[in-house]
């Protein structure tokens, strides 16, 4: 057993934890967060992503005595929407952006830090060569957000409700 201190949504816990927790289970079981979701539970899916120093890491593959030796900042679903529903949960509504749900709290987290990357102009493999960065275009998204899947098919109405916010 471990004592850490982890930092979530800008609020600090200490937490006695099996050194082997993942931060998925230390935020749900431990803090009751439950926004991200035990999907496949082996990085494949990405219903457990989460953003730590503002990067989307799977939480099922992230251990939480890491995350917590590096100081590190973790931000939930649940803390996009402190001040209010975030710019993308609002635009998610709009669009009807989700179906069954399940997968909606670690699409908003990829997409929010996918936003991010794409605003200091990091390029992914969808990428022409550009001396402006990357245009968000929706091939661009699509390839971008491709490591949080949806079962419901609920892809075209995600690709516009983060082009309704893309700058």
């Amino acid at each position: 057993m471990e004592n850490i201190t982890l930092d979530v949504n800008g609020e600090r816990h200490f937490l006695t934890v099996d050194i082997r927790m993942s931060l998925l289970d230390a935020l749900r079981d431990s803090l009751g967060l439950t926004g991200a979701k035990a999907g496949c539970e082996r990085g494949h899916c990405g219903c457990c992503t989460v953003l730590v120093d503002g990067r989307r890491v799977y939480s099922c593959l992230t251990l939480a005595v890491a995350v917590a030796g590096a100081g590190a900042r973790v931000v939930t679903v649940e803390g996009l929407s402190r001040a209010g529903p975030h710019r993308l949960q609002k635009a998610f509504i709009a669009r009807d952006a989700f179906q069954c749900g399940f997968c909606t709290p670690g699409q908003l987290c990829s997409a929010v830090a996918m936003l991010d990357e794409a605003s200091r102009e990091r390029p992914s493999s969808a990428s022409g060569p550009s001396s402006e960065g990357p245009a968000l275009t929706e091939t661009e998204v699509r390839e971008r957000m491709s490591g949080n899947l949806c079962r419901c098919g609920a892809y075209q109405n995600i690709v516009a409700a983060i082009m309704d916010v893309a700058p």
